[in-house]
């Protein structure tokens, strides 16, 4: 089977397993590596020392897997109806945390593509699946294969989907046919940047992470500034609003997957009683969920600091 026939065979049985986007790219370096070095260089991953690691991967792909040659880029939607307002004194959970734990269920969604491409071909090949939590820069990765552009707010955007998609990467030493680029379509639009509660763009398709909500309320261990944690508002987990006024959001095609769309968390939670939270309450919370990222401590402090946003009192913890 030729490189191009391969590439039509992997796209019907990744459709076939449930994944909304499938694209291929190869495994040469990504354009954007010295970018991502100099971001780092800038302190933009605050207190994300693990980004800093395993440099040499994510520069060269293709010494993830002896022999790599093509990576097949994924996606699968999550995007939700949207909610009404909540009751009082709730906080927001962002969306894609809501369901079940998104790195189990795409991760064997690449290993059943695989099993599934070993069915189906002659030729034997090696395969290694990714998804967020490997060194791969994977947004790249997924604009280079097709599946979108990377928007001003440097998520994947796609315009059937926008950017409510959760990304997987299958690096092969199959021979595919790449796919092209997807054009730019952010245009002169500025809505992601200029809605941002705590200002984390310092300028187009830039995040200073280490101002950002989602990494504020999941990744940072210490205590929040003062300065920030009065611009957190009633998020406690993870953050939307870049993504809730994209020009594409309102038309974006609502997520499927019956894992991914399980109500295992609320869109709103009541705050008082996570202020309380006991060991076992934190494990019922976020049982079989990414929610589980923050650690107990870590929502009890954000429970508190939504309390006192909601009430207008001091954000200092």
């Amino acid at each position: 089977m030729n490189p191009a026939d391969s590439t039509r065979l992997v796209r019907r049985i990744a459709a076939g397993v449930g994944f909304d986007l499938v694209g291929v790219t190869s495994a040469a370096a990504p354009a954007r590596a010295e970018h991502y070095k100099a971001w780092l260089g800038r302190g933009y991953a605050g207190s994300m020392r693990y980004l800093h690691r395993y440099q040499d991967l994510r520069s060269d792909p293709a010494q993830l897997l002896p022999g790599a040659c093509s990576i097949i880029c994924v996606a699968v939607a999550y995007r939700r109806e949207d909610e009404p307002d909540g009751a009082p004194e709730t906080g927001r959970i962002a969306q894609y945390a809501r369901g079940r734990d998104y790195h189990v269920t795409i991760r064997r969604m690449l290993m059943e593509l695989t099993d599934r491409l070993r069915a189906s071909l002659d030729t034997p090949f090696d395969a290694r699946p990714f998804i967020d939590t490997g060194p791969v820069l994977e947004r790249e990765l997924a604009e280079r294969a097709g599946l979108g552009w990377v928007g001003k707010n440097t998520l994947l955007l796609n315009p059937r989907l926008g950017s409510w998609v959760l990304l997987g990467e299958l690096v092969t030493t199959l021979a595919l046919e790449p796919d092209a680029p997807m054009t730019d379509h952010c245009g002169t639009c500025t809505r992601c940047l200029d809605a941002c509660p705590t200002n984390a763009f310092p300028s187009p398709y830039v995040l200073d992470a280490s101002r950002c909500i989602s990494y504020l309320t999941i990744e940072r261990r210490l205590a929040v500034p003062p300065d920030l944690a009065g611009l957190i508002g009633d998020w406690v987990y993870g953050c939307d609003v870049c993504q809730d006024v994209c020009p594409f959001t309102p038309k974006a095609e609502l997520g499927t997957n019956s894992e991914l769309m399980e109500d295992r968390l609320p869109a709103r939670i009541p705050l008082k009683p996570l202020t309380t939270m006991t060991s076992g309450d934190y494990r019922r919370l976020t049982r079989d969920s990414a929610a589980r990222r923050a650690t107990r401590p870590m929502w009890i402090r954000n429970a508190k600091i939504a309390l006192r946003n909601i009430s207008g009192g001091d954000p200092a913890e």
